[in-house]
C-alpha cells in the first residue's frame, strides 16, 4: 500500500511555473516586436528520399534525419516592427525547381510581414503567426515563445516540405 501511494504521488504532474519577471520580460519582447530567435535544432519532415540521403553519413554526430544539430551553424529569424529578416538552413525536399547556382536553399526573408497575429497561451507563453515572402516563395510561419525564452518555429510553404526549429529568443540588439 505504501509503495502504491508513493508511486501515485511521484507520478503527480508538476506544473512548470514561470516567475513574474520572466513573464514580464517575454511580454515586453512580444509587445515591442523587436526580438531575434537563434535555433539550436532543425526538425525536418522525414521522407524516404531524405532518409536515404542522410543515411550516407552527411550529418554531424548527434544528429539524425528528424533532428539536426545547428549549434555552430549561423541561423537567425529577426522581427523588428513589421519587418522580418531570416537565414534558416533548410533540410528537406523541394517540390519545385531550385534556382541555378543553388542560392535559395536556405529560408531567407528580408521585408515586411503580413497577417501578424499574437495570442497569449495558458502557460504564459505566446503563439505568433504571420506570412512572409522570400525571393520566390511565400511561407506561413508559426512561432511559440515561452517565459524561459525557449522557442519553437514551424514554417510551411507550397514549394518545400515543412520544417520546424527549436531554440532561444532574445531582445534584438539595436545597431
Amino acid at each position: 500500500m505504501l509503495i502504491t501511494v508513493s508511486f501515485l504521488y511521484s507520478c503527480k504532474s508538476s506544473k512548470n511555473t514561470a516567475s513574474e519577471s520572466e513573464i514580464n520580460a517575454l511580454t515586453q519582447l512580444v509587445e515591442n516586436k523587436h526580438f531575434s530567435i537563434e535555433s539550436t535544432w532543425a526538425n525536418p519532415q522525414v521522407t524516404n528520399a531524405m532518409q536515404q540521403v542522410l543515411n550516407s553519413g552527411l550529418l554531424q554526430p548527434g544528429s539524425n534525419a528528424s533532428s539536426i544539430n545547428l549549434i555552430g551553424n549561423s541561423n537567425y529569424l529577426k522581427i523588428s516592427g513589421d519587418s522580418i529578416y531570416s537565414y534558416l538552413p533548410y533540410f528537406g525536399e523541394r517540390q519545385m525547381h531550385v534556382n541555378y547556382g543553388g542560392t535559395d536553399s536556405a529560408i531567407q526573408f528580408e521585408g515586411l510581414m503580413s497577417d501578424y497575429k499574437v495570442s497569449k497561451r495558458k502557460d504564459a507563453g505566446y503563439n505568433i503567426s504571420f506570412n512572409a515572402k522570400s525571393n520566390s516563395e511565400s511561407f506561413n510561419v508559426y512561432i511559440t515563445l515561452w517565459p524561459n525564452l525557449k522557442s519553437s518555429m514551424s514554417l510551411n510553404s507550397s514549394s518545400r516540405f515543412s520544417i520546424s526549429y527549436t531554440g532561444q529568443v532574445k531582445k534584438l540588439k539595436i545597431i
